[in-house]
């Protein structure tokens, strides 16, 4: 969220006398709303409030899925990521429970990554001061889309698989990124870079798998800024980057139809759903702003993602729509030759 920018220039002009708080207090309880809230400006489907993880799917072709969380981990994510945590138990229960339709259980991984994107902040000198203040830039590093791996949460490898022990917890203790990301969130570069980049350097290998449905979720509390820029004048906390500005949503879907073979077939075999803001909103999580690139990168998904709102301060219900909207892309998926 644009509050860990306003934190760098509260920091760095330390003449001027300010105060900041972020966030809310984290919600009780484990049930959702909202789930599965129409994209920004759309009416959308109605979402079924509790999974159907039991009956497998049309078809015995999909039989493994790869899940990739994206999570957001700029200064205001502290208490998303604690909700996210506490429904990561409920989450793997229902992935547990999943048939094909043979009776096999889902042959699943999961991995986490953060919308981080390492760049620099410029702060232009403040106006009004009786002397000068030169410009600063900060540095601000990110994961760059490398999948978490701590050793504190039982992590051999950078993913977690059925059959490893205790999944839910470390999937529960690898979410929790922490909140000193960088202030302007990529989370569809962090998706692009953990796909091509992180792979091709070996750091995320091994983890894709040709056969299996690959399933992203995006969290994050503000709009996309995925920019090949590796600098941002930081003068109003907005995502405007200069030319050549955003990388376009196109780009995106692209990326994830080629390492999933190309073509219909490689729109077949992924599906992703986004939690983030369908306006500018206040909840237990705090302040979030309308995700405009995130309802537009569901929109032209097609049946492909689903949008649910972050406003509802519980992400049980943003988790559910994600693991319905997973369960039917499975219908549609086209297994490799």
């Amino acid at each position: 969220m644009r509050a860990s920018t306003a934190f760098h220039l509260l920091c760095v002009s330390s003449l001027a006398a300010f105060a900041m708080a972020c966030g809310g207090s984290s919600p009780e309880g484990l049930a959702g709303t909202d789930a599965g809230a129409a994209p920004p400006g759309t009416s959308g489907p109605e979402v079924v409030a509790t999974p159907d993880v039991d009956g497998g799917t049309d078809d015995d072709s999909c039989k493994k899925m790869d899940f990739i969380f994206v999570v957001d981990d700029s200064g205001s994510m502290a208490e998303e990521q604690r909700n996210l945590g506490s429904n990561f138990p409920r989450f793997v229960e229902a992935i547990e429970a999943y048939r094909t339709k043979s009776g096999d259980p889902l042959d699943y991984r999961l991995a986490v990554t953060t919308t981080g994107i390492t760049h620099t902040i410029e702060i232009p000198p403040p106006v009004g001061f009786p002397f000068p203040i030169p410009a600063q830039t900060i540095a601000e590093r990110g994961a760059d889309g490398a999948f978490q791996m701590k050793s504190a949460c039982g992590m051999t490898r950078r993913w977690l698989q059925r059959g490893d022990a205790n999944v839910a917890a470390n999937f529960a203790c690898i979410a929790k990124v922490g909140t000193s990301g960088p202030a302007f969130e990529m989370p569809l570069e962090g998706m692009k870079r953990a796909l091509v980049d992180r792979v091709s350097d070996n750091t995320n290998a091994g983890f894709l798998r040709e056969d299996a449905l690959l399933a992203v979720v995006f969290l994050t509390d503000e709009d996309d800024c995925s920019t090949p820029r590796a600098a941002f004048t930081a003068n109003d906390g907005s995502c405007v980057p200069p030319p050549p500005g955003l990388v376009s949503i196109a780009t995106y879907m692209g990326v994830l139809d080629t390492v999933k073979g190309g073509g219909s077939a490689g729109r077949s075999r992924w599906a992703s759903a986004v939690i983030a803001g369908e306006r500018d909103c206040d909840s237990a999580f705090g302040s979030a702003r309308t995700a405009t690139r995130m309802a537009q990168f569901v929109t032209q998904s097609g049946p492909n993602a689903v949008f649910s709102s972050i406003c509802s301060g519980d992400l049980a219900g943003g988790l559910t729509a994600a693991l319905n909207g997973f369960k039917a892309a499975c219908q549609n998926f086209q297994p490799p030759r």
